[in-house]
């Protein structure tokens, strides 16, 4: 018989640098999770991926088991990396931050393509440049 899952956590945490405190302690203690365990498995299964956030899901069952998703890095934090910014502008119609070619879309599409709703490479770079957009972010 296949375990029932009671509970689904969204996070988005360091790589390799999750710390038992504020931002995990009343998600995962809610949940019932060991947090000095899950911080534990977490940082050893993403200290290849330090620098970057890792969206994580957290399927919690009935038994108090747990399974981890890592999902890749949200598409507008790779934007900033490319550019090497720190934040989006707050006006993007107006102050743009930046431009962005078309080849580095394709290479952030690319990378996110698993964790998009579609299959195709022409709809993921659509997304992104969407982001891009949306950051205030020219794409050319």
């Amino acid at each position: 018989m296949a375990k029932k899952i009671t509970k689904i956590l969204k996070l988005q945490i360091p790589g390799g640098k999750a710390v038992p405190g504020q931002q995990l302690g009343p998600a995962l203690g809610s949940a019932g999770i060991n947090i000095g365990e899950f911080v534990k498995r977490f940082n050893d299964e993403t200290k290849t991926r330090a620098g970057e956030v890792v969206p994580t899901i957290v399927q919690v069952y009935d038994d108090r088991s747990y399974k981890l998703i890592y999902k890749t890095e949200p598409a507008s934090k790779m934007l900033l990396k490319v550019l090497g910014k720190e934040l989006g502008s707050g006006k993007p119609n107006s102050v743009k931050i930046g431009t962005i070619t078309k080849a580095q879309i394709k290479t952030i599409a690319e990378k996110k393509l698993a964790d998009l709703n579609t299959t195709d490479i022409n709809a993921a770079m659509r997304m992104i440049e969407g982001t891009a957009r949306n950051m205030g972010v020219e794409v050319r």
